[in-house]
């Protein structure tokens, strides 16, 4: 949906050109004026873009906003089954505890990679972060502390952090795609130098050479706001739904040490999912039914 949007916004651009100037003058306007300025102007807006990125931020922004550009393609980072595996690792991990102790969770937390606990969930088991995430509080748990207030606060402070990382990539971008409509005038005071370099030239060749230098302006605000803007809100969203695995994973835990049975904590879990991505209880409950007793 979001690469058919991108197309939309040049599909349209054209269409409102041919709309105002019908189609053979749009034909000539693009391919005799617009076309041959937008190489350079292209270059000026976003190699000056893409260098003030670059100095503003890290190597770690700059990794995590390419990684962060797939949002065009895959716009949430967990799909509802994800949560499904999810909520029924936890289900499986509160039930062990409940029935066989904290101890039997030690040898799974203290290796969760090579856990044959965790092995059962595979998308769980090959995300690093969250799985490290859960196992840092299951660790902490087992040493003694099973303060609900204390172990939510600490991982709301966390999850906070998480969210500042994923959301930054967008944030940068975001400020980027405000900046190039200012290089876009850049782009355009550079091409009116160069038509006031050529003012002696007659009328048809000084018009080409402003229509050229417009080009830059019309570039600028064209990419900030069809392009680049949509796109940092796209990154935005994703890495909301990035936490959002996080945050389901802290209603469960804290809802287990409050004192809930291992399915009423998995069911806190699920009612902090969005509804779009969450599971229906009774299909939640006939899918918990059906995993077998863990053993340990």
């Amino acid at each position: 949906m979001k690469l058919l949007g991108i197309f939309l916004v040049f599909a349209c651009t054209f269409g409102g050109l041919v709309l105002t100037a019908g189609f053979e003058k749009a034909m000539h306007l693009t391919m005799g004026v617009i076309l041959p300025a937008a190489p350079g102007e292209i270059v000026v807006i976003m190699g000056c873009a893409i260098a003030a990125f670059m100095i503003a931020n890290s190597m770690d922004t700059i990794k995590g906003t390419l990684k962060y550009f797939n949002s065009l393609i895959k716009p949430v980072a967990y799909s509802k089954e994800d949560y499904i595996e999810q909520l029924s690792m936890m289900f499986v991990v509160f039930k062990l505890a409940r029935t066989k102790g904290l101890l039997a969770l030690e040898k799974h937390v203290e290796n969760p990679h090579e856990s044959d606990l965790f092995d059962q969930f595979p998308k769980f088991h090959g995300n690093h972060h969250a799985l490290d995430f859960l196992c840092d509080y299951l660790r902490i748990v087992s040493l003694g502390n099973e303060d609900p207030v204390q172990i939510g606060a600490l991982m709301d402070k966390e999850i906070e952090q998480i969210s500042h990382h994923e959301h930054h990539p967008a944030h940068a971008v975001h400020h980027m795609a405000e900046g190039i409509p200012a290089l876009g005038i850049v782009a355009a005071v550079l091409g009116v130098i160069k038509t006031m370099a050529s003012i002696s030239e007659p009328p048809e060749v000084l018009g080409k050479l402003i229509g050229g230098a417009l080009v830059g302006t019309l570039l600028g605000v064209w990419l900030s706001y069809g392009i680049f803007g949509p796109i940092a809100l796209a990154m935005e969203e994703k890495a909301g739904s990035e936490v959002m695995y996080y945050r389901s994973i802290r209603a469960g835990l804290v809802a287990y040490l409050s004192g809930a049975a291992p399915q009423t904590a998995v069911e806190f879990a699920r009612k902090a999912l969005p509804h779009n991505l969450q599971p229906g209880f009774l299909e939640l409950e006939e899918i918990l039914n059906e995993i077998p007793a863990p053993t340990g």
